[in-house]
């Protein structure tokens, strides 16, 4: 508590804390969607295994526009991610020196994951479990990583993808969306090989308006050293929220700002609240926006117009809330804890269904794991303990691995603002891209192949590779020539 004090105290007055609070509220509902929606079977060996609720809760499916909330997640890595690069770039470092940063944050702790599962995994097989059984539970475990195969792609693509938005402004979302609308075509009618740019184009079409926000926040000038408050780069992964360069005045500005008033909010509230009933009720999106077993089409996978347009109803939501949220931020126990969650953010989601693995296999070698029938009322009544449960074992995981992320926070290579070498910058860019590329193979490859490491192993030495050259990297080896 004494650091998260320290550290509130040192937030800088241009901090826009309501970004850490979605992040960490983001986040925050993956989990519980996550836990919530899990239901425990016994396959036909009598093994416990796992799926999800919703095709047996059809009533549930228009919760899930509230539940689905990585929208707002890539939301505010926009806006994140166009603060450090700015602040990078008026330093004087250049794309790839700010990739390198990133990757600190965002891939050590996901080596974390991947060195743990993968050594289980060994230890498994070496005790002669079947390799498809180890597949499956890795499988598992590995699910956020879907989420974040996207997210680490965007982030990639953000210096080149910032200079359109300072070029073209709100266009390049628009653009995105008519894409997104065109893979959806494809989906509908064929070919179905025009989508596969959905998901990318839907999750850059979101981070891009995040960039615009940015806009709005360096148009507004920095708050009041009355109101001032919080330390920066504590406060959780992308590293949001202080203000960056000298805000650009010239001409076209106005287009890359994203509207704030009540009259936008209430705009984007209402209009993606209609598109999303007129694709989903008549239309032929399904209405839930997370994955239901046995639908033909997944509004997520990749994102579809109905996404984009619980993402607009989402953001103008977030625009209504957001005075009061401020208020509530500037006092020192709530934004303490907003900083709690973002030092630990990603450590949380990356562990949260590893700690349900945990659980079951704990419950089920003690003969305690309940398997009611879901929408039960003994389903219903095992929800809050389950919910406990999980969040003692995940308080046990982050403790022991958040380290991890905390300790990346303070290796920040941008800090240096380098420019490397060309050598420099094509290795991080191949260990970037061999990271990224692992992490897909992995999320391609069947729940139930038969893989004896859990993850298939090119995806394994591919990840190694990349990770421990980035690594290599920001120690600062290949500055020189």
């Amino acid at each position: 508590m004494g650091r998260l004090r320290q550290l509130a105290e040192r937030t800088p007055a241009g901090r826009e804390r309501y970004v850490d609070l979605l992040r960490a509220l983001a986040i925050t509902m993956v989990v519980l969607g996550h836990w919530s929606i899990v239901v425990i079977v016994r396959n036909d060996s009598g093994l416990p295994t796992g799926h999800s609720a919703l095709s047996d809760l059809p009533w549930a499916y228009p919760l899930t526009w509230v539940a689905q909330v990585m929208p707002v997640f890539f939301l505010v890595g926009g806006y994140a991610n166009a603060v450090s690069l700015a602040r990078l770039r008026a330093r004087g470092g250049d794309a790839a020196s700010w990739l390198l940063d990133r990757s600190a944050r965002l891939v050590r702790p996901t080596s974390v994951l991947v060195l743990v599962l993968g050594g289980a995994a060994a230890v498994a097989r070496l005790l002669d479990t079947d390799p498809t059984r180890i597949r499956e539970v890795v499988w598992f475990a590995t699910i956020p990583l879907w989420f974040l195969v996207a997210y680490l792609a965007v982030v990639a693509l953000t210096p080149p993808m910032y200079a359109l938005h300072r070029r073209l402004g709100l266009a390049v979302p628009l653009v995105l969306v008519a894409l997104v609308g065109l893979g959806d075509l494809g989906r509908l009618t064929g070919p179905v090989e025009l989508s596969y740019g959905n998901y990318l184009f839907g999750w850059l079409a979101i981070h891009q308006l995040g960039f615009a926000w940015y806009d709005t926040r360096q148009a507004a000038g920095p708050k009041p050293a009355s109101e001032a408050a919080p330390p920066a780069d504590a406060a959780g992964p992308p590293a949001p929220g202080e203000t960056g360069p000298p805000f650009d005045e010239h001409s076209g500005v106005r287009r890359r700002r994203l509207p704030t008033s009540l009259r936008a909010a209430l705009v984007f509230l209402v209009g993606g609240l209609a598109a999303l009933l007129l694709l989903t009720v008549p239309g032929p999106w399904p209405v839930a926006m997370l994955n239901v077993p046995g639908e033909r089409l997944d509004n997520a996978s990749p994102p579809s117009l109905a996404l984009l347009a619980v993402a607009a109803t989402q953001l103008g939501l977030v625009l209504l809330l957001r005075g009061p949220a401020e208020r509530l931020l500037r006092r020192t126990g709530p934004w303490q804890l907003v900083i709690g969650v973002n030092l630990v953010v990603l450590t949380i989601f990356l562990w949260h269904l590893t700690a349900a693995i945990l659980l079951i296999g704990l419950l089920d070698a003690t003969g305690t794991l309940p398997a009611p029938e879901v929408g039960s009322a003994a389903w219903w009544a095992w929800r809050v303990p389950w919910l406990l449960l999980l969040a003692a074992v995940l308080t046990v995981l982050v403790a022991v691995f958040g380290r991890v992320e905390v300790h990346s926070s303070g290796h920040r290579t941008g800090h240096r603002a380098s420019r490397g070498t060309t050598t420099r910058t094509v290795l991080t860019v191949a260990g970037y891209a061999a990271v990224v590329f692992a992490l897909m193979l992995n999320s391609a490859t069947p729940k139930l192949a038969p893989e004896p490491l859990g993850m298939p192993a090119p995806a394994l030495l591919a990840y190694l590779a990349g990770a421990g050259v980035l690594r290599l990297l920001r120690s600062g080896w290949g500055t020189r020539g």
